[in-house]
């Protein structure tokens, strides 16, 4: 088949062009076109396109909140065939969120069915579910027949849809917007209309107002779910000053059926027997219910959190999760907290105020100077307005003005129209009348020949030339511009006061309070326990604080071979300090020790400590506890129990020991000891001062009694008015105590003298 000649070979439109340069052309456009067309909202309506598109095709549906539903399924149609050239999901799912309570704070679509829940739930589809616009959504569309905005082709060329809304309802700030272009995104939270509206009302007043002063009045995101913003308002200020920052937000606690004000504001319902329960009543923003209690069982099943003990969702329309906690000792705030570092009761939410300006351009934007551009958007519709109606005001004149001169002339009009064949051009020639007024004229009825249309003309006149004198004011004076936009905003301002159910704050700005230290060590429930440990080193904890006897030994049961070696009275909330005579220092957990059926375990399966090594000293630690820590030469010095706490297994080296050298004294130091007593194997007792001996977290220390041959064999503290006392022999917990102590009270370091009659042979205070 022969090929035509003036048919053009395909292959001739093909153009020689560098790769690079093609392709950086293309995704230019097409990221243009979505920064511009898609995800970042315009500041004069704040409004994406979808949502711009589904609100003019309700409105042209005539889905007003007076008139009944209409299936989402024909709102959707309609917007994705005429308007919105997308995927019916996209248009849907954007229609679902102008509907959703917990999603917007001001919704601008009423919803009728399954829209979704806070739980998470999906909304049903559009075929089951109905829809129609809120009063919000109108104010928002007020004044779209009034030549306020520009009005655009559709994708097709076949309709037409508003470039901008044009309402006087602050819808950016309002009600929020997140979304994601190329290169960058937006994330405004919404906020309170009151407070919007008089942050406007001062930048109208005084254009040049400090940023300070708009925060008084403006203080920052009022979410739909409620909740609690606990950054300081320096951080919250700053934030809205450069248009970008982070809010730190929390879910609230509220027990509305608490007795006690304090325990309605705490969350806390007190339950019979002592015991309470916490009530979540908001959850933060964009955090899905469902979601956040499976976090809370999931964190109670890892034993993250061993002090709660379950979770109940018992909400309805309202939110109420319920928290047991574990026992009624728990502190409710270290509960609160521990639920805030686990889960997404504490979430951040970034501020990003990225927005096209009047000119389509993409501008991060700090709050003055968003105001700053929305009041001159602002200024300008009401101008379109007024200009708008001057013009409808000069036509309908021109008909008025051509009817009054029909009525004064009604005979020669009649005569005119009945005897002429061109009657239109004789009034006009004669009357001196326009095209309009005899087209007019002509076309009038009957009966708008009475008398009393005439009169009502006149007045009709009267009031368009005094309406217009009014709008010609108002267009040369920016003033009166501005004071017209401030009544505006304050008649807005009535339906959305702080003292209406919609209007009224849901978000409490609050700086939190000093953080309670969380620990897992702190979520142990308190009980007594009675520590036994044996000179083998095998350990044990009986539940209660068990009669230990006169002897401190209590009626305890130890394998073959073992005996007794200390036991003491702890909750399980304590930590014990392991002393070896090594001079390591090692931590146990009274709750993890094991219990006293039987003879307890090895305490070196959990500690590493030596085999060659004896344990010297088993102490609970405690805050601001001293310890006088002596070795076998003589030398120590005072340690902190704080210093001492060892986290690994392996322990922690607090005495340096040179040699054949051990640790032999480690002795609490009571508030109100003074001095210090040391007593030698060679049996020379010596008294000094305790202020005389330094306090260090690790080290050899400093001579406390010098010695020709052996070493120490005790020491202690004591006070000295009370005197020195030590331990008797024989039955019974027989004690002496030596006042006159004035002749062994020497210099630290001293060799000292033998002790007064009656000490123990065995050179020990017992």
């Amino acid at each position: 088949m022969a090929v035509l000649e003036d048919e053009k070979d395909p292959f001739d439109a093909i153009v020689d062009a560098p790769f690079d340069s093609a392709l950086e052309e293309r995704y230019l456009v097409y990221a243009l076109s979505t920064i511009t067309a898609r995800s970042l909202p315009d500041l004069r309506d704040g409004l994406k396109p979808v949502h711009r598109r589904l609100l003019w095709t309700m409105r042209q549906l005539k889905l007003d909140p007076t008139n009944t539903f209409k299936k989402s399924a024909r709102v959707v149609g309609e917007v994705i065939g005429k308007y919105h050239p997308h995927g019916d999901t996209a248009a849907y799912d954007a229609m679902v969120r102008l509907a959703q309570d917990f999603s917007l704070r001001y919704p601008l679509v009423e919803g009728q069915g399954n829209f979704g829940n806070i739980d998470g739930d999906n909304a049903a589809a559009y075929r089951y579910t109905e829809a129609r616009l809120t009063k919000t959504a109108m104010q928002l569309m007020a004044g779209l027949d009034e030549g306020t905005v520009d009005f655009i082709p559709t994708y097709n060329g076949e309709e037409e849809e508003p470039d901008i809304m044009p309402g006087l309802f602050p819808n950016l700030l309002a009600n929020g917007a997140s979304g994601i272009a190329v290169g960058m995104a937006t994330s405004i939270p919404s906020h309170n209309v009151s407070e919007v509206i008089d942050a406007t009302l001062e930048l109208i007043d005084n254009p040049h107002v400090e940023h300070a002063r708009l925060m008084e009045l403006f203080q920052g995101p009022d979410f739909a779910t409620g909740g609690l913003v606990v950054d300081s308002a320096q951080s919250i200020s700053q934030a809205y000053e450069t248009g970008r920052g982070s809010f730190r937000l929390r879910g609230r606690f509220h027990a509305a059926e608490a007795e006690k004000a304090e325990d309605r504001e705490a969350g806390i319902e007190r339950l019979k027997g002592g015991g309470y329960q916490l009530v979540i009543s908001e959850i933060p923003y964009q955090v899905a219910k469902g979601k956040l209690i499976e976090q809370i069982a999931q964190a109670i099943a890892d034993r993250k959190l061993p002090i709660l003990e379950d979770v109940r969702d018992e909400s309805d329309e309202q939110v109420r999760i319920v928290l047991v906690p574990r026992s009624r000792n728990v502190d409710p705030e270290l509960l609160k907290e521990s639920l805030y570092k686990l889960t997404d009761l504490e979430t951040r939410f970034g501020l990003n105020l990225n927005v096209l300006d009047a000119t389509r351009t993409p501008m991060v934007m700090g709050l003055k100077e968003l105001l700053e551009h929305w009041v001159r958007s602002q200024i300008d519709i009401l101008q379109r307005r007024s200009l708008h109606r001057l013009d409808q005001i000069a036509r309908r004149l021109e008909l008025v003005e051509g009817y009054i001169i029909a009525f004064l002339n009604l005979d020669r009009v009649i005569e005119i129209i009945r005897t002429e064949d061109e009657p239109k051009q004789v009034m006009m020639a004669e009357f001196s009348l326009t095209d309009r007024q005899a087209e007019a004229i002509l076309n009038m009825r009957l009966r708008s020949l009475r008398k009393l249309e005439e009169m009502q003309l006149r007045g009709e006149k009267d009031d368009l030339l005094a309406e217009q004198e009014e709008l010609q004011k108002l267009l040369d004076s920016p003033a009166r511009q501005r004071t017209r936009l401030k009544r505006d905003l304050k008649s807005l301002q009535k339906d959305y006061a702080l003292d209406t159910p919609l209007g009224a704050r849901r978000t409490t700005i609050a700086e939190a309070a000093p953080v309670v230290e969380f620990s897992m060590d702190a979520m142990i429930e308190k009980e007594p326990v009675t520590v036994i440990l044996s000179k083998k080193g095998w350990i044990r904890a009986a539940k209660g604080h068990v009669d230990l006897g006169e002897d401190g030994c209590g009626d305890f049961k130890y394998k073959e071979g073992d005996e007794h070696a200390f036991a003491l009275h702890v909750q399980t909330t304590d930590k014990l300090l392991v002393a070896a005579d090594d001079g390591r220092f090692f931590t146990v957990g009274a709750d993890k020790l094991p219990g006293a059926r039987g003879f307890g375990e090895p305490l070196r399966n959990t500690l590493d400590i030596d085999a060659e090594a004896e344990i010297v000293a088993l102490v609970p630690h405690g805050d601001k506890r001293r310890l006088l820590l002596v070795a076998s030469t003589g030398k120590g010095f005072v340690a902190n129990t704080t210093d001492l706490l060892a986290e690994t297994r392996k322990g922690r080296q607090v005495v340096n020991l040179k040699g054949d050298a051990k640790l032999v004294v480690v002795y609490p130091i009571a508030e109100t000891d003074d001095h210090v007593a040391a007593v030698g194997d060679n049996r020379k007792l010596v008294v000094f001062n305790l202020e005389e001996v330094p306090e260090l977290g690790r080290g050899q220390g400093v001579t406390l009694q010098r010695y020709r041959d052996g070493g120490l064999a005790d020491a202690r503290t004591f006070r000295l008015e009370d005197g020195l006392s030590w331990r008797m022999g024989g039955k019974g917990d027989r004690t002496r105590t030596e006042s006159d102590i004035w002749q062994w009270k020497v210099a630290r370091g001293g060799a000292g003298r033998l002790p007064p009659q009656g000490f123990p042979r065995d050179n020990r205070f017992g």
